[in-house]
């Protein structure tokens, strides 16, 4: 079967998915770029993914593939505006009492959950215990550890009390996808099937299906408070391989994708591909990261992990995995964030001094250039998931960098759910290939404080530093601005002294997405915040009965 015959069989099949009755893909027609058209409601978007998602509840879930859907699903109470500013979701208004201990929401009226039942203070207060409850396994309970006391004022105002101010309160509070008590009082949340993998929110789209490692399906909401959203469904393709999702892209099998660099500098860089898609360029807010399990006695030694890092050139990993389109990381703020400290540097690539490292931390030199510890070859196995192109690559580089010091790297590509759940959550592994997408508040007690290391829970790697741990707690604590920076830019300069990771890189985002969806406008937050707004004019729907 041919690669077009092959696009066909699975067209045939998204139509099917998508709407449940006869369907057909019409012939690609693009709007003229230079007019602007009216917004008309109708059509589809079809993103591709590399992850199935793991669950489709937001306080279980921790993984991109589970939040980029649960986003559509579900509300907060606050989220943030094109400029990254906080704006009212949920919340009508908000107020912060004087001693920064009391926050009270005020709620929009008529907000309705996917049933028809309508939203809630109850809700909210709902979902705050949830989070709180110590048997509920969610990896964001310490957002809201300091609150003490909570009260349903009425059906649209929510009133919390914290024990001592937290500065990311607006965020973290604001930011929390408030769950549909009615649907889960009483039940335990963690083997809620019938939920965790068939949500009921009150977000733009409702879920319709979901197909376990193929796809899944939402339909707008035509009762959503913001307005129906214009594109009538949304559907995520999980295609693992990267270069596969991009024949589908330009086969007509995708509408969006994310496109590695490779592909954004050479075969979406034609006149044909940039006539029937656009593309986007912008610095992310994640950085990629070679993670040691500091469990392991390997691990343990600083100067070990610093040899390391000296051995492997990250600049060139920039210019070769990521063909330019992105920095070197030096630390776990990347350069989009307040709190990155432009001080830190990363360290000079020099193979011979890791060498002499590796020598001086009590490792030694076999004739044939294997580095040896108490007489047996060092080795260790670097895991990483399926489908991440950029991923795989600098996992081959760094094995044959390492390999020049004496090293011996075996890698494991494992499928993102499994490697999640059976290695990452588990702690079995020795090295991890792996990135952090970042919120916009730089708190990061959840990845970095020494408590964070169970099960489920951010800091896998299981990092301990008594003054990182103090300085989180008062970052949380503190509400000027330019002492809260000062904290963090301590916490970026003692993680990247002590290498609890190796951070490699920080890479470019470069979506690209069918030209006759209208009304993208990139901005500090991207190209996303504005989706519902996303839409295909009149006459040139690709999705039509």
């Amino acid at each position: 079967m041919s690669v077009f015959q092959s696009t066909a069989v699975i067209l045939v099949g998204l139509m099917i998915l998508i709407s449940g009755c006869a369907q057909k893909a019409m012939k690609d027609k693009i709007p003229d770029q230079n007019r602007d058209y009216p917004a008309a409601y109708g059509d589809v978007i079809v993103q591709g993914t590399i992850a199935d998602p793991a669950i489709l509840n937001p306080v279980l879930a921790s993984d991109t593939a589970s939040t980029d859907v649960t986003g559509l699903i579900f509300n907060s109470l606050l989220r943030y505006d094109k400029d990254l500013n906080l704006e009212g979701e949920v919340a009508e208004s908000w107020k912060i009492s004087a001693d920064g201990k009391i926050i009270t929401f005020t709620l929009k009226k008529g907000v309705k959950w996917h049933d028809g039942r309508l939203l809630t203070a109850h809700d909210v207060d709902f979902t705050l215990r949830t989070f709180l409850d110590p048997k509920v396994k969610t990896a964001y309970r310490s957002n809201y550890a300091d609150v003490v006391k909570t009260k349903v004022v009425d059906d649209n105002t929510f009133k919390v009390w914290y024990r001592k101010p937290f500065a990311p309160v607006l965020e973290k509070m604001g930011g929390m996808p408030i769950l549909p008590k009615h649907l889960l009082k009483g039940r335990d949340i963690n083997k809620t099937d019938d939920f965790n993998f068939r949500p009921v929110g009150s977000g733009p789209y409702k879920f319709v299906s979901w197909k376990r490692a193929e796809s899944v399906l939402l339909q707008a909401n035509p009762e959503y408070f913001e307005g129906r959203p214009y594109l009538n469904r949304v559907v995520y393709r999980v295609i693992p391989d990267m270069s596969v999702q991009f024949l589908e892209l330009q086969n007509g099998g995708l509408d969006m994708m994310g496109l590695t660099p490779h592909q954004y500098n050479g075969e979406a860089n034609t006149q044909e591909f940039n006539y029937k898609f656009n593309k986007f360029k912008y610095t992310s807010n994640q950085y990629t990261y070679l993670g040691f399990n500091l469990k392991k006695k390997m691990f343990q030694n600083k100067h070990f992990r610093e040899a390391i890092d000296i051995a492997i050139n990250k600049e060139a990993l920039v210019q070769s995995v990521l063909e330019g389109l992105g920095a070197v990381a030096t630390g776990p703020y990347t350069p989009r964030s307040w709190a990155y400290n432009p001080e830190v540097k990363a360290r000079a690539f020099d193979q011979l001094r890791a060498r002499e490292m590796f020598v001086a931390a009590g490792y030694r030199y076999a004739k044939n250039g294997k580095l040896l510890k108490d007489g047996k070859p060092v080795e260790f196995t670097l895991l990483t998931n399926q489908g991440n192109r950029n991923r795989e690559q600098t996992a081959i580089i760094i094995q044959s960098q390492l390999k020049e010091v004496g090293i011996k790297v075996n890698i494991r590509i494992i499928a993102w759910s499994t490697f999640l759940s059976e290695f990452v959550n588990k702690r079995k592994f020795d090295a991890v290939l792996l990135g952090w997408s970042l919120a916009r508040d730089p708190d990061l007690y959840s990845i970095w404080h020494s408590s964070k290391t169970g099960e489920h829970e951010f800091n896998f790697v299981s990092y301990k530093n008594t003054e990182v741990d103090r300085l989180l707690v008062r970052g949380r604590q503190t509400f000027n601005r330019n002492k809260r920076q000062q904290i963090y830019y301590r916490v970026h300069e003692i993680i990247a002294y002590e290498l609890p990771y190796v951070f490699l890189y920080v890479p470019d985002s470069l979506p690209a997405v069918h030209a006759r969806i209208q009304n993208i406008h990139p901005a500090a937050a991207g190209i996303a915040y504005n989706f519902i707004k996303w839409y295909v004019p009149e006459g040139y729907h690709k999705y039509a009965k």
